[in-house]
Protein backbone atom coordinates (compact mmCIF):
# COMPACT_ATOMS: atom_id res chain seq x y z
CA UNK A 1 0.00 0.00 0.00
CA UNK A 2 2.16 2.60 -1.36
CA UNK A 3 -0.19 5.76 -2.56
CA UNK A 4 -3.51 7.34 -1.99
CA UNK A 5 -6.16 6.03 -4.05
CA UNK A 6 -8.99 8.41 -4.90
CA UNK A 7 -12.28 6.55 -4.94
CA UNK A 8 -14.15 6.05 -8.05
CA UNK A 9 -17.57 6.78 -8.82
CA UNK A 10 -19.87 4.18 -8.47
CA UNK A 11 -19.69 1.97 -11.57
CA UNK A 12 -23.02 0.98 -13.71
CA UNK A 13 -22.38 -2.45 -14.60
CA UNK A 14 -22.12 -5.32 -11.48
CA UNK A 15 -20.32 -8.67 -11.16
CA UNK A 16 -20.64 -10.85 -8.94
CA UNK A 17 -19.32 -9.83 -4.89
CA UNK A 18 -15.77 -10.59 -4.28
CA UNK A 19 -15.65 -8.54 -0.65
CA UNK A 20 -18.23 -7.34 1.63
CA UNK A 21 -17.50 -4.08 3.65
CA UNK A 22 -19.05 -3.26 6.88
CA UNK A 23 -18.90 -0.51 9.24
CA UNK A 24 -19.60 -1.90 13.08
CA UNK A 25 -21.49 0.42 15.28
CA UNK A 26 -25.15 1.16 14.19
CA UNK A 27 -24.09 -1.14 11.70
CA UNK A 28 -22.80 -4.78 11.82
CA UNK A 29 -23.20 -4.20 16.06
CA UNK A 30 -26.55 -4.37 17.53
CA UNK A 31 -27.03 -1.41 20.37
CA UNK A 32 -25.77 -3.91 23.18
CA UNK A 33 -22.45 -4.21 21.00
CA UNK A 34 -23.29 -7.94 20.22
CA UNK A 35 -23.02 -9.92 16.99
CA UNK A 36 -26.26 -11.97 16.73
CA UNK A 37 -25.56 -15.63 15.62
CA UNK A 38 -27.41 -14.72 12.50
CA UNK A 39 -24.50 -11.92 11.40
CA UNK A 40 -22.28 -14.69 12.52
CA UNK A 41 -23.25 -17.24 9.99
CA UNK A 42 -23.83 -14.87 7.40
CA UNK A 43 -20.20 -14.05 8.15
CA UNK A 44 -18.79 -17.33 7.61
CA UNK A 45 -20.90 -18.44 5.15
CA UNK A 46 -19.70 -15.25 2.43
CA UNK A 47 -16.01 -16.11 3.72
CA UNK A 48 -17.03 -20.19 2.66
CA UNK A 49 -18.49 -19.06 -0.64
CA UNK A 50 -15.42 -16.90 -1.71
CA UNK A 51 -16.26 -13.62 -0.51
CA UNK A 52 -14.01 -11.97 1.54
CA UNK A 53 -15.38 -9.78 4.85
CA UNK A 54 -13.60 -6.76 5.55
CA UNK A 55 -14.63 -4.64 8.83
CA UNK A 56 -14.20 -1.07 8.46
CA UNK A 57 -14.90 1.30 11.10
CA UNK A 58 -13.98 4.76 12.87
CA UNK A 59 -13.01 2.36 16.15
CA UNK A 60 -9.59 1.60 17.44
CA UNK A 61 -8.02 -1.39 16.97
CA UNK A 62 -7.63 -2.05 20.57
CA UNK A 63 -11.22 -1.90 20.85
CA UNK A 64 -12.22 -5.00 18.20
CA UNK A 65 -12.42 -7.59 20.53
CA UNK A 66 -16.23 -7.43 19.62
CA UNK A 67 -15.36 -8.65 16.10
CA UNK A 68 -12.03 -10.25 16.54
CA UNK A 69 -13.47 -13.80 16.51
CA UNK A 70 -15.63 -13.45 13.36
CA UNK A 71 -12.93 -12.24 10.83
CA UNK A 72 -12.10 -15.56 8.61
CA UNK A 73 -8.79 -16.57 6.35
CA UNK A 74 -7.34 -12.94 6.03
CA UNK A 75 -7.90 -11.58 9.41
CA UNK A 76 -7.61 -7.98 8.32
CA UNK A 77 -9.52 -4.76 9.31
CA UNK A 78 -9.74 -1.01 8.52
CA UNK A 79 -9.67 1.04 11.30
CA UNK A 80 -9.78 4.99 12.44
CA UNK A 81 -11.79 6.00 9.35
CA UNK A 82 -8.73 4.57 7.18
CA UNK A 83 -5.70 5.70 8.78
CA UNK A 84 -4.70 2.21 9.92
CA UNK A 85 -4.99 -1.72 8.47
CA UNK A 86 -5.15 -3.78 11.38
CA UNK A 87 -4.25 -7.54 11.41
CA UNK A 88 -6.69 -8.95 14.13
CA UNK A 89 -5.35 -12.72 13.87
CA UNK A 90 -2.40 -11.07 15.20
CA UNK A 91 -3.47 -9.17 18.15
CA UNK A 92 -4.01 -5.87 16.51
CA UNK A 93 -0.81 -5.11 14.82
CA UNK A 94 -0.83 -2.18 12.79
CA UNK A 95 0.22 -3.46 9.16
CA UNK A 96 -0.65 0.20 7.24
CA UNK A 97 -0.80 3.62 8.55
CA UNK A 98 -1.68 7.09 7.31
CA UNK A 99 -1.65 9.63 9.55
CA UNK A 100 -2.23 13.04 10.19
CA UNK A 101 0.25 15.20 9.78
CA UNK A 102 0.71 17.43 12.80
CA UNK A 103 1.18 20.71 11.40
CA UNK A 104 -2.37 19.83 10.03
CA UNK A 105 -3.36 18.82 13.36
CA UNK A 106 -2.41 22.30 14.68
CA UNK A 107 -3.54 24.02 11.72
CA UNK A 108 -7.30 22.37 12.72
CA UNK A 109 -7.14 23.19 16.56
CA UNK A 110 -6.33 26.53 15.89
CA UNK A 111 -9.60 27.38 13.08
CA UNK A 112 -11.61 25.04 15.49
CA UNK A 113 -10.51 27.59 18.66
CA UNK A 114 -11.24 30.75 16.37
CA UNK A 115 -14.47 29.46 14.75
CA UNK A 116 -16.02 27.33 17.75
CA UNK A 117 -14.54 28.48 21.35
CA UNK A 118 -15.39 25.63 23.95
CA UNK A 119 -13.83 22.79 21.65
CA UNK A 120 -12.17 19.80 23.59
CA UNK A 121 -9.76 17.86 21.75
CA UNK A 122 -7.92 14.13 21.82
CA UNK A 123 -5.78 12.55 20.01
CA UNK A 124 -5.10 9.16 18.72
CA UNK A 125 -1.65 7.93 18.43
CA UNK A 126 -0.67 4.92 17.54
CA UNK A 127 0.62 4.38 20.97
CA UNK A 128 -2.19 5.16 22.58
CA UNK A 129 -4.91 7.85 23.37
CA UNK A 130 -4.44 10.98 25.13
CA UNK A 131 -6.76 13.94 25.48
CA UNK A 132 -7.23 17.25 27.21
CA UNK A 133 -8.94 18.14 30.70
CA UNK A 134 -12.68 18.68 29.35
CA UNK A 135 -12.76 16.22 27.04
CA UNK A 136 -14.70 13.48 28.35
CA UNK A 137 -13.75 9.98 26.72
CA UNK A 138 -15.91 7.57 26.07
CA UNK A 139 -13.58 4.82 27.62
CA UNK A 140 -11.20 5.19 30.22
CA UNK A 141 -7.46 4.66 29.75
CA UNK A 142 -5.45 4.59 32.26
CA UNK A 143 -2.51 5.65 30.38
CA UNK A 144 -3.56 8.83 29.01
CA UNK A 145 -1.67 11.65 29.28
CA UNK A 146 -4.36 14.46 30.26
CA UNK A 147 -3.23 17.72 28.51
CA UNK A 148 -3.63 20.92 26.13
CA UNK A 149 -3.90 19.16 22.49
CA UNK A 150 -1.03 21.76 21.49
CA UNK A 151 1.52 20.00 24.08
CA UNK A 152 -0.25 16.40 23.26
CA UNK A 153 0.57 16.76 19.30
CA UNK A 154 4.32 18.49 20.55
CA UNK A 155 7.44 16.25 19.14
CA UNK A 156 10.74 17.00 20.76
CA UNK A 157 11.97 16.25 17.44
CA UNK A 158 10.33 16.68 13.80
CA UNK A 159 9.09 13.60 12.63
CA UNK A 160 9.83 11.80 15.41
CA UNK A 161 6.71 11.24 17.11
CA UNK A 162 4.64 8.58 17.56
CA UNK A 163 2.02 9.02 14.39
CA UNK A 164 -1.52 10.25 14.92
CA UNK A 165 -4.27 8.03 13.45
CA UNK A 166 -7.17 10.45 14.37
CA UNK A 167 -7.54 13.71 16.27
CA UNK A 168 -11.28 14.01 17.92
CA UNK A 169 -13.10 17.07 18.98
CA UNK A 170 -16.16 17.63 21.09
CA UNK A 171 -18.54 20.59 21.25
CA UNK A 172 -20.82 20.51 24.25
CA UNK A 173 -23.77 23.21 22.93
CA UNK A 174 -23.42 23.04 18.96
CA UNK A 175 -25.31 20.35 17.06
CA UNK A 176 -23.48 16.97 15.55
CA UNK A 177 -24.34 18.16 11.81
CA UNK A 178 -23.63 22.07 12.28
CA UNK A 179 -20.38 21.30 13.96
CA UNK A 180 -19.21 19.15 11.14
CA UNK A 181 -20.74 21.92 8.60
CA UNK A 182 -18.82 24.51 10.50
CA UNK A 183 -15.22 22.60 10.88
CA UNK A 184 -15.60 21.22 7.19
CA UNK A 185 -15.84 25.30 6.20
CA UNK A 186 -13.04 26.31 8.15
CA UNK A 187 -10.44 23.47 8.55
CA UNK A 188 -11.21 21.16 5.62
CA UNK A 189 -9.11 21.73 3.45
CA UNK A 190 -6.70 20.47 5.80
CA UNK A 191 -7.81 17.24 6.99
CA UNK A 192 -10.78 15.28 6.44
CA UNK A 193 -13.25 15.71 8.98
CA UNK A 194 -16.41 13.63 9.40
CA UNK A 195 -18.22 11.81 12.01
CA UNK A 196 -20.01 8.85 13.50
CA UNK A 197 -21.09 9.90 16.89
CA UNK A 198 -25.02 10.99 17.86
CA UNK A 199 -23.30 13.93 19.83
CA UNK A 200 -21.45 16.42 18.57
CA UNK A 201 -18.34 14.53 18.33
CA UNK A 202 -16.03 15.53 14.91
CA UNK A 203 -12.82 12.71 13.71
CA UNK A 204 -10.33 14.27 12.01
CA UNK A 205 -7.98 12.38 9.75
CA UNK A 206 -5.28 12.97 7.11
CA UNK A 207 -6.30 14.58 3.97
CA UNK A 208 -7.25 12.19 1.25
CA UNK A 209 -7.48 9.30 4.51
CA UNK A 210 -11.29 7.62 4.49
CA UNK A 211 -12.73 4.20 4.78
CA UNK A 212 -13.36 4.47 0.99
CA UNK A 213 -9.74 5.90 0.25
CA UNK A 214 -8.17 3.10 1.78
CA UNK A 215 -10.29 0.14 0.83
CA UNK A 216 -10.01 0.97 -2.47
CA UNK A 217 -6.05 0.67 -1.74
CA UNK A 218 -6.86 -2.70 0.20
CA UNK A 219 -9.40 -4.05 -3.18
CA UNK A 220 -6.53 -3.01 -5.75
CA UNK A 221 -3.91 -4.98 -4.01
CA UNK A 222 -6.37 -7.77 -4.56
CA UNK A 223 -6.98 -7.36 -8.11
CA UNK A 224 -10.92 -6.56 -6.90
CA UNK A 225 -12.85 -3.61 -8.94
CA UNK A 226 -15.41 -1.35 -6.88
CA UNK A 227 -18.09 -3.01 -8.48
CA UNK A 228 -17.51 -6.30 -6.73
CA UNK A 229 -17.43 -4.55 -3.51
CA UNK A 230 -21.38 -4.63 -1.43
CA UNK A 231 -20.80 -1.97 1.71
CA UNK A 232 -22.92 -1.34 4.37
CA UNK A 233 -22.93 1.74 6.93
CA UNK A 234 -25.27 4.21 9.12
CA UNK A 235 -23.09 7.16 9.35
CA UNK A 236 -21.69 10.13 7.63
CA UNK A 237 -18.46 8.80 7.95
CA UNK A 238 -19.53 5.74 5.50
CA UNK A 239 -20.60 7.76 3.21
CA UNK A 240 -17.51 7.53 0.61
CA UNK A 241 -17.18 4.14 1.19
CA UNK A 242 -21.07 3.71 0.37
CA UNK A 243 -20.93 6.06 -2.48
CA UNK A 244 -17.70 4.37 -3.97
CA UNK A 245 -18.77 0.80 -3.80
CA UNK A 246 -20.88 -1.12 -6.41
CA UNK A 247 -23.89 -1.83 -4.16
CA UNK A 248 -23.89 -0.29 -1.18
CA UNK A 249 -26.72 -0.70 1.58
CA UNK A 250 -27.88 2.46 4.31
CA UNK A 251 -28.94 0.39 7.54
CA UNK A 252 -32.29 1.17 8.40
CA UNK A 253 -31.34 3.22 11.14
CA UNK A 254 -28.69 5.61 9.29
CA UNK A 255 -28.45 8.84 8.99
CA UNK A 256 -30.49 10.73 6.37
CA UNK A 257 -27.70 11.47 4.42
CA UNK A 258 -25.88 8.19 4.37
CA UNK A 259 -29.68 6.77 3.09
CA UNK A 260 -29.12 9.48 0.52
CA UNK A 261 -25.41 8.34 -0.85
CA UNK A 262 -26.29 4.41 -0.56
CA UNK A 263 -28.03 2.69 -4.00
CA UNK A 264 -30.34 0.33 -1.37
CA UNK A 265 -31.34 -0.02 2.08
CA UNK A 266 -31.94 -2.25 4.02
CA UNK A 267 -33.30 -2.86 8.05
CA UNK A 268 -32.09 -2.06 11.34
CA UNK A 269 -28.87 -2.78 12.83
CA UNK A 270 -31.31 -4.59 15.91
CA UNK A 271 -32.83 -6.36 12.70
CA UNK A 272 -29.81 -7.82 11.49
CA UNK A 273 -30.06 -5.80 8.10
CA UNK A 274 -26.34 -7.14 7.38
CA UNK A 275 -27.05 -10.69 7.89
CA UNK A 276 -30.51 -9.80 5.26
CA UNK A 277 -28.51 -8.83 2.23
CA UNK A 278 -25.75 -11.38 2.76
CA UNK A 279 -28.28 -14.10 3.03
CA UNK A 280 -29.94 -12.53 -0.44
CA UNK A 281 -26.51 -12.55 -2.31
CA UNK A 282 -25.48 -16.04 -1.37
CA UNK A 283 -29.23 -17.40 -2.24
CA UNK A 284 -28.89 -15.41 -5.67
CA UNK A 285 -25.34 -17.23 -6.85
Amino acid sequence: MTSATSPRPRPTALRPPRLIATDLDGTLLRDDKTVSDRTVAALAAAEAAGIEVFFVTGRQARWMGVVSDHVHGHGLAICANGAAVVDLHAGGELLEVRPLERDAALHVVRALRREAPGTAFAVELTTGFHHEPDYLPFFLDPGATVAPVEKLLHEEEPGHGAPILKMLAHHDDLTPDGFLALARAAAGARADITRSSSTALLEISGLGVSKASTLALCCAERGISADEVVAFGDMPNDIEMLSWAGRSYAMGNAHPDVLAAASGRTVANNEDGVALVIEDILASH
